[in-house]
């Protein structure tokens, strides 16, 4: 779903650390792909990525700029129907409970 010279990045798994991929596609659109972990960083590190994220994130959030992608929300009394749709993964986007 990359457009051509798109970039992905993944920081966490859902569906287990192995995957299948078309490396002619990623050659072809000419697409980045990324992956990284918080887990093994020391805690110097996560603050200084959390500075990071308040300082040049939080102000495109916050101007409408940068947007969550919400595929479904539910209220919280209705947490089954929200796992339901993720364990049928064919979700893009988030599933949202609210409170």
């Amino acid at each position: 779903a990359l457009a051509d010279d798109g970039r992905l990045v993944i920081i966490a798994l859902q569906g287990g650390p192995k995957a299948e991929v078309d490396l002619f596609t990623i050659m072809r659109k000419r697409l980045w792909v990324s992956g990284s972990t918080l887990r093994p960083r020391s805690v110097e590190e996560k603050a200084r990525m959390a500075e990071g994220l308040r300082e040049k994130v939080w102000p495109l959030l916050s101007a409408g700029r940068v947007r969550p992608v919400i595929h479904a929300s539910f209220p919280l009394a209705e947490a089954a129907k929200g796992h339901a749709v993720l364990e049928a993964g064919e979700h893009i986007g988030k599933v949202v409970l609210t409170v």
